[in-house]
């Protein structure tokens, strides 16, 4: 495992400290999503949030719901094209899907070590399925167990509905994996999204 030093500092570009309040207000006037549990996010420290993904919206619902800057792992198309700078201005970290790649792991490490956020959708992909869940990787738990960083689930359900009854999305209290059973903490951590989804907000 490569050494980072914890003050090496990610730091935000100005585009991001421009985009990120038109993006929040713009969401909130058009979608008006119902955030619920928001006082479980730490304010300070390497976190890591986690939780069920629904829609190519999911990341602008984080960013409106969250005071914190978060950096998605998010499939490398992204950070290509004409859209490709704003994107990595806004902080993702960029996955090849096609192999096992350790080089975004190692990027998103190196943000956790600075006190930062880490955003990550354990499923790897949207669930247009009819299952509540997809089963989890493990690279969530994994680098919050290697960098000592919480973990703050999220639940998403509902539908992007334009200025009507929308989607919510619920901050669970975190947790720090603690066990190197790493399988048995994703299980853990799988289930309670799982259990979540069965519930009404």
């Amino acid at each position: 495992m490569k050494n980072y030093k914890k003050n090496n500092k990610i730091k935000d570009s100005i585009l991001y400290i421009i985009v990120r309040p038109i993006i929040t207000l713009l969401f909130k006037i058009v979608f008006h999503p119902k955030i619920i549990g928001r006082e479980n996010i730490p304010r300070n420290g390497s976190i890591v949030l986690g939780g069920n993904h629904t829609n190519n919206l999911d990341c602008l619902l984080l960013i409106a719901a969250t005071n914190r800057k978060i950096h998605f792992l998010a499939k490398d198309s992204l950070s290509k094209g004409f859209f490709g700078f704003i994107f990595k201005g806004m902080g993702i970290i960029p996955v090849n899907r096609k192999i096992h790649d350790g080089s975004a792991l190692d990027m998103a490490k190196k943000v956790l070590y600075s006190g930062k956020t880490v955003g990550i959708f354990p499923e790897g992909t949207i669930n247009r399925g009819d299952g509540i869940i997809l089963p989890f990787k493990i690279g969530c738990v994994k680098m919050a167990y290697d960098t000592k960083s919480q973990v703050v689930p999220f639940v998403i359900k509902g539908k992007y509905n334009i200025f009507g009854k929308s989607v919510s999305i619920k901050f669970l209290e975190p947790f720090t994996p603690s066990d190197d059973n790493l399988d048995y903490e994703n299980n853990k951590f799988m289930d309670l999204i799982k259990n979540e989804l069965k519930k009404e907000m």
